[in-house]
């Protein structure tokens, strides 16, 4: 559902740009806001979630749709953990629509998806794999590597039950906005692919926002 929000960019606390292929790791405490802001549109900022402190309790796709009773996310629903606790609440989204089931890139799928000599392009779990090993502050390890959302990625469910890649829904200066109902760490890898349509073949940054009321 399409819905715009009140909060003011001059008024936020923090403001980070992640540039295309970079990642951005950080604690969002209960009660603040957060904005994913598509800076140039048609990008996909692939995106974990932990609670703070614990992060075997993660963001879970499967608790998630299960109990919206909906595949994608937008306004109003709520980013469960795998012990279907609420993590975070979308309440402001200017894109209508966010992808939870069609899974980051790897090395491993690019050579499936595309062909071998892609393998050694850089890929999400690349960035995610560097931002926890560049923070071991905040106790993620590899296992903890789960599913994640893809922020304005466009992946319809076909007929036949399928995925397939289709151009954004996005656009310069859309964003999707989340209120956290625990603390979290949040872990976003801008997506570097260029593969397939999810970034216009051309990947650009992403910003994120923070306010603390």
């Amino acid at each position: 559902m399409l819905t715009t929000s009140t909060r003011e960019p001059a008024n936020a606390c923090s403001r980070t740009t992640i540039d295309a292929g970079d990642y951005l790791i950080g604690l969002v405490k209960a009660g603040q806001t957060i904005r994913i802001l598509d800076l140039e549109g048609n990008q996909a900022a692939d995106t974990l979630f932990y609670r703070a402190g614990r992060p075997s309790e993660r963001y879970s796709a499967t608790d998630t749709i299960r109990e919206q009773g909906k595949v994608y996310l937008t306004t109003g629903s709520i980013l469960r953990s795998n012990l279907n606790n609420p993590m975070l609440e979308i309440t402001a989204d200017t894109c209508g629509r966010h992808d939870t089931i069609g899974g980051a890139c790897a090395s491993e799928s690019n050579t499936v998806r595309y062909s071998l000599e892609k393998r050694c392009m850089h890929a999400c779990r690349d960035s995610w794999m560097l931002a926890i090993g560049e923070h071991p502050e905040y106790g993620i390890t590899k296992r903890d590597i789960t599913h994640n959302i893809n922020f304005f990625m466009n992946v319809p469910v076909t007929s036949a039950g399928g995925l397939s890649f289709e151009d954004g829904l996005s656009a310069p200066g859309k964003y999707v906005e989340m209120q956290a109902i625990m603390d979290v760490i949040v872990l976003i890898s801008n997506c570097p692919q260029l593969n397939n349509p999810c970034n216009g073949y051309n990947p650009t940054p992403v910003e994120l926002l923070v306010w603390d009321h």
